[in-house]
């Protein structure tokens, strides 16, 4: 193999121009595709499209038709072209190409993985050699990920064994698993640093936080073992449990929670204004309540007293804020006098309804405005990953960077192998926008939207059935029943039927149950024998019905063979009340109602994400409040006739709670005293309603100063998150109805109605507009929606069905929002792509476009 290319050059020599490129001894090289060795000397080449020629010590002459000869000199092979030779853009093209097309393995490699993170989201930086690329790609492989997820999960999950235990395992167990979880996070955290520079490893601030933590982590351990070991009967404390939740989003594979975190930091500063005055304007009329009601010695009907002091005025205010003790807070002072009404009406309308409606609209339009700048870095990163990709993949045609079509086909052989090669194809023409079977850089950079639509052939969408009985299932009765069951009119029966069968539980007439248990399992094997398992259970509300009518008419069997016993009955209720669930299945089918249900699915993952955010703040509130609030607060029943009950079992295990209105509620359930009952008690605090009296039961049982706890849980969790969930909820909300109202349409939803490779398409003329306003996208998705039956065309050639676009996942729905705003951004020539190795071992040259 060579060391190095040592130079090439272009002659002009007046009747031909010729590339001259001399390289070292045996050196293997590739001429045209096909692969060729010689002993040294140079090689001269004019990018001639027929096939290599060997180098060889004697004279030779090849005459070749359209070229004015070809010779070789002792190694030296020269290709005369005389259609080219005065083509100065053919020769900087073919200096250009014999540079660029020197593309080892691990160039395609690196090509095909910046493709890849630009399809996912991905934004690594990662070192652009060999061994880097290979390392990186087993970094980002779904076992190890998932490997991550799991130990995340086991990890968090110990607080369910570790006292106060849900379930108690000795402390040696839980210790040790939490090392292990730690062994993969350090192994992660080193195999990521084996391909990143250290300089940009080190200089990212995750990374310090992760190797901060599992440092804190591994002393906390130690302390808790020697304290265990010391005073096995103490209170020992595990002081890092409530920064495990970090590594939710400081692990690069948190990038959806870790925006939002990173939105939700950006967005305070702009609330502070609006906090500040508002806390201002509490404190304010808490002063002045105080003034109000002090000397007048009013109580509540418990028998506390009414505004007595400053602190207990500013949290009954607040309190007020959240509606939560309306009226209550008000009636002593309006017993005593009617006017003071007027002053608790201020109050509400000026902080509740005026502060906390600008709060949502503060939190609306900034968090809007860093989530669009969020998103923009990240179709930003992403066309940078895709120009990076083009710049190792580009060849030159006319002077002009483009992609072939060979090296689209290597590119898609890595990043997407079981694309077919009609598909891969179409997606070349999609791109190709020029239609010169190449493309462009610009047309490149959509690469990656284009790579995350979901595309299938006709004949991967044909049924088991159809297959191997063929004649059968397109037999004229097949074929009839198929139509009849593929027709509006059998949705439309069966959405009566569901209708009729609702009503019929609700009337409690179980005699017909078996008759709709029948007709409903008829309309299941109908549509699996139309459409297909893989069409059938590609769809969420055929999947419930799989399951839902399969499981009643399981447990039916069953009650009518052995008699109804224990919960079998009620299992059979349960089931029957599902199936009333189905109702909101012909809901969305209704156009008036179809936008509401399509924003609350679409916005599922989204859910998912700030769910993600919430679920952070629950573990560290309750893990805090396990080790300030656990045991405090028991629950033990409340029969006061059984002469067995301790007395004090009636106030929570605690006599500081009796004649307390938290206990008169029978609130003792509601405690710190596991994980699982936290987290129950963060939500009962989350609703808001009554949480001034939970809040109540543990000041008895502590200090007043732990309303400072569910004082800050209020604000980050209800005042802030929530608002902000509310602001994306109406983004999406209106991202929805805009779409709904508008033409979208995909381009390559259009490029396939073009070309005529649609379901029952045929080539468009030029200049035709369609006639149908709603287009292709409203064809194709009444495919999915399992309304219609693929015809295939008597055509040859693929046809293709593009499925009804979603926006789950959250990078689409989010660049879906800002598509208008964020435009056609084209990152300038990076030059991270200059970090490959210079001295590449492997010379390759491809045919010369």
């Amino acid at each position: 193999m060579m060391d190095e290319v040592q130079s090439i050059d272009v002659i002009n020599e007046g009747v031909a121009s010729v590339i001259i490129c001399n390289i070292d001894a045996d050196t293997s090289i590739k001429l045209n595709g096909v692969p060729n060795s010689h002993s040294g000397g140079s090689l001269a080449t004019q990018g001639s499209e027929s096939p290599g020629y060997l180098p060889t010590e004697e004279p030779t002459e090849y005459v070749d038709p359209g070229r004015r000869a070809t010779r070789t000199y002792g190694g030296q092979l020269m290709l005369v072209d005389d259609e080219r030779r005065k083509s100065s853009v053919y020769e900087e093209d073919l200096m250009r190409n014999v540079k660029a097309q020197m593309m080892e393995q691990h160039e395609l490699l690196l090509a095909a993985t910046l493709v890849e993170d630009a399809k996912s989201g991905r934004d690594i930086s990662f070192r652009m050699d060999e061994a880097a690329i290979r390392s990186y790609r087993v970094y980002k492989h779904f076992l190890m990920r998932w490997g991550l997820y799991f130990c995340v999960f086991v990890n968090l999950a110990c607080a369910l064994f570790e006292k106060p235990a849900v379930y108690a395992i000795p402390y040696w167990a839980t210790i040790s698993i939490e090392i292990l979880c730690h062994a993969f996070y350090i192994f992660r955290f080193f195999h990521q640093k084996s391909f990143i520079s250290a300089r940009r490893f080190w200089g990212d601030k995750k990374h310090v936080v992760v190797i901060v933590v599992i440092i804190l982590t591994l002393i906390d351990v130690v302390c808790y073992i020697i304290w265990r070991t010391a005073a096995p009967y103490s209170h020992a404390v595990r002081w890092t449990r409530p920064l495990r939740p970090l590594y939710i989003i400081n692990f690069a594979e948190g990038r959806q929670i870790r925006r939002a975190f990173r939105n939700i930091r950006r967005t305070l500063p702009d609330i502070l204004n609006v906090l500040v005055l508002f806390f201002f304007s509490v404190l304010l009329f808490s002063l002045l309540a105080l003034k109000l009601f002090e000397k007048r010695r009013l109580k509540y009907p418990d028998g506390r007293p009414y505004f007595s002091n400053y602190w207990d005025s500013i949290w009954d205010l607040y309190v007020l804020v959240t509606t939560a003790n309306d009226p209550d807070v008000m009636m002593p002072a309006y017993d005593n006098s009617n006017w003071f009404a007027l002053f608790f009406m201020f109050y509400v309308i000026v902080c509740l309804y005026i502060f906390m409606s600008i709060l949502l609209a503060v939190i609306y339009n900034n968090y809007r405005k860093h989530l669009k700048n969020e998103v923009k870095n990240s179709v930003m990163a992403k066309r940078t990953k895709l120009n990076q990709a083009f710049d190792h993949l580009k060849v030159f045609k006319n002077g002009r960077p483009v992609l072939t079509e060979e090296r689209w086909t290597s590119l898609m052989a890595i990043v997407s192998p079981k694309k077919s090669p009609e598909q891969v194809q179409l997606l070349l023409l999609v791109l190709d926008e020029k239609g010169d079977n190449c493309i462009e850089k610009r047309e490149f950079l959509t690469a990656a939207d284009l790579l995350n639509v979901e595309l299938t052939e006709v004949r991967d969408r044909m049924t088991y059935i159809e297959i191997f009985f063929p004649r059968f299932y397109q037999s004229p009765p097949s074929t009839t029943m198929r139509q009849c069951v593929a027709h509006k009119a059998f949705r439309y029966f069966f959405d009566l039927m569901i209708v009729i069968n609702a009503v019929f539980i609700g009337l409690g007439l179980d005699e017909a149950e078996w008759f709709f248990l029948v007709l409903f399992t008829l309309e299941i094997v109908l549509k699996l024998y139309t459409f297909g398992a893989y069409r059938f259970f590609s769809i969420f509300w055929n999947i419930f019905d799989f399951i839902v009518i399969g499981a009643a008419m399981i447990a039916t069997i069953i009650e009518a063979i052995v008699g109804a016993f224990g919960d079998q009955g009620q299992t059979l209720d349960i089931l029957m009340v599902l199936r009333v669930i189905r109702l909101v299945k012909i809901m969305g089918s209704i156009d008036r109602f179809k936008v509401i249900i399509t924003t609350i699915v679409n916005i599922g993952p989204s859910i998912l994400t700030y769910g993600g955010v919430i679920f952070v703040f629950y573990y560290v509130f309750a893990i805090i409040g396990m080790e300030i609030f656990g045991g405090l607060i028991s629950y033990h029943g409340y029969d006061r006739n059984s002469s067995l009950v301790n007395q004090t079992h009636l106030f929570c295990d605690n006599l500081a709670l009796k004649g307390t209105e938290f206990a008169r509620e029978q609130y003792c359930s509601n405690n710190f005293n596991t994980i699982l009952k936290s987290f129950v008690l963060l939500f009962e605090l989350t609703v808001v309603n009554q949480w001034h009296i939970l809040t109540s039961g543990f000041v008895m049982v502590t200090h007043k100063a732990v309303r400072l706890y569910f004082f800050l849980f209020h604000l980050c969790c209800v005042i802030i998150i929530l608002n902000i969930f509310t602001a994306f909820v109406l983004e999406a909300f209106i991202l929805e109805y805009s779409l709904s109202r508008g033409k979208f349409e995909h381009k390559i939803e259009k490029k396939i109605k073009e070309m005529g490779y649609g379901l029952g398409y045929k080539p468009m003329e030029i200049g035709k507009k369609d006639e149908d306003e709603k287009g292709i996208v409203e064809d194709m998705s009444r495919s999915d929606s399992l309304d219609s039956i693929d015809k295939i065309p008597e055509e040859d050639g693929p046809r293709f069905h593009l499925r009804k676009r979603s926006r789950k996942k959250v990078e689409v729905l989010l660049q879906y929002m800002f598509e208008d705003e964020l435009g056609d951004v084209i990152p300038e020539e990076t030059t991270l792509g200059l970090e490959l190795q210079e001295n590449n071992k492997t010379l390759t040259f491809s045919s010369v476009v």
